[in-house]
């Protein structure tokens, strides 16, 4: 149920050789803490700095040498643990990519490369109880302090790496925009900035939510008292942070996209030996036409989504990535996420309905994974 490498549409040896490197380091990384990490809500700090000593932390987020960072997102998919490359794309793709593309040098040097080191962890504070997947209804507002800086207040949900990070890529109301009668402008996202905010800013409150899945992904309501931020650390453009998001949600759905595409080969890879090895009065399961046919569906979505999301990086290694191509990716591969991890599931029967199980796990996760980045009813209007 392999597919091939992101670089083309057959295999090269460097592209193997790349994709088992990352393979192998996940596998001594990742899965013997996985579970632990899972009890704990959140990754031990140690694991950011090993992750960042073989460079996975680093890896690019543009051009040609991205089609490295889609094998690594690929395969932080295929360790089967949704809540660690949640943690991971958030950290490593989704919220530092506002920093790469539009961080002042001073930014880049405070924030990324320290991110990039392990050393400072970073989480995306975008979503809240009113804005969602209609982000005009924002409610977390800056108004000026006395010292030339802003001071932030309102509530931030579903942060993933919450807890444990070190600054906050926040989205805040800046302007309150009217029209030229003073009446009070058509809803729209207008007068938003993106803000660095220091998670040890006082007035910066966190609580841990708790989810269905992605149970080490850290998933915390975050809280702004008048918390102080200097005006140095507004990120890109002030007040129009509108043509940021744009172009940092597509990546964030190209990297959901092929994070849930791993997930997919892991369940896959999970099904096929579950179904040969169980056997009800001595036939195994994969002796049944049903269990087969329902097998080779999935399998074949697979190979034509993990083709298409191979298509979407090469698009975006070469800076020709567009937006409805990000976004069928991220909707395609995660119902298939969805309906794997169903199948899944029911063939394992009652086994797979312990809390405990993998089977349990992957069906708990694939249900965020239709939500986070947006939700695939959004997704089908904007395509």
């Amino acid at each position: 149920m392999t597919g091939t490498t992101p670089h083309s549409t057959s295999h090269t040896t460097t592209d193997d050789t790349f994709r088992q490197r990352i393979r192998t380091l996940l596998g001594d990384l990742v899965l013997p803490h996985a579970d632990d990490w899972e009890a704990r809500g959140h990754l031990a700090p140690a694991a950011w700095k090993a992750l960042a000593g073989e460079g996975l932390l680093g890896l690019a987020h543009r051009g040609e040498a991205f089609l490295e960072s889609a094998v690594l997102l690929e395969e932080l998919g295929r360790t089967g643990y949704a809540g660690v490359r949640a943690s991971v794309g958030v950290h490593a793709y989704m919220a530092t990519s506002y920093l790469d593309l539009f961080g002042t040098p001073e930014q880049r040097a405070a924030y990324l490369e320290p991110a990039r080191r392990g050393e400072r962890l970073a989480a995306l504070a975008i979503t809240e109880a009113e804005a969602g997947s209609d982000l005009s209804r924002l409610g977390t507002r800056a108004r000026p302090a006395a010292d030339g800086g802003l001071l932030v207040s309102g509530e931030k949900l579903y942060v993933a790496n919450g807890s444990q990070a070190s600054f906050f890529v926040t989205l805040v109301k800046t302007r309150d925009a009217t029209t030229r009668d003073g009446a009070a402008p058509a809803r729209g996202l207008t007068g938003v900035s993106l803000l660095l905010i220091d998670a040890d800013t006082p007035g910066v409150h966190r609580t841990e939510q708790k989810m269905l899945g992605w149970r080490s992904a850290d998933v915390c309501r975050v809280v702004f008292e008048d918390v102080a931020v200097p005006e140095d650390r507004i990120l890109g453009r002030r007040d129009l942070a509108l043509i940021h998001l744009i172009q940092g949600l597509d990546f964030e759905r190209l990297v959901a996209g092929l994070l849930a595409l791993g997930g997919v080969t892991h369940c896959l890879e999970l099904l096929d030996a579950h179904v040969r090895r169980r056997r009800i009065k001595d036939t195994p399961l994969y002796a049944h036409q049903a269990v087969r046919h329902q097998l080779a569906e999935l399998t074949a979505d697979h190979e034509l989504v993990t083709q298409y999301g191979r298509h979407a990086a090469r698009l975006h290694s070469l800076g020709k990535l567009d937006s409805r191509t990000a976004t069928v990716l991220k909707l395609k591969a995660t119902e298939l996420a969805v309906r794997a991890a169903h199948v899944c599931l029911q063939f394992h029967g009652a086994q797979g309905c312990l809390d405990e199980s993998t089977a349990a796990r992957l069906y708990r996760d694939s249900a965020a994974g239709t939500i986070a980045a947006g939700a695939s009813e959004l997704l089908r209007d904007l395509i």
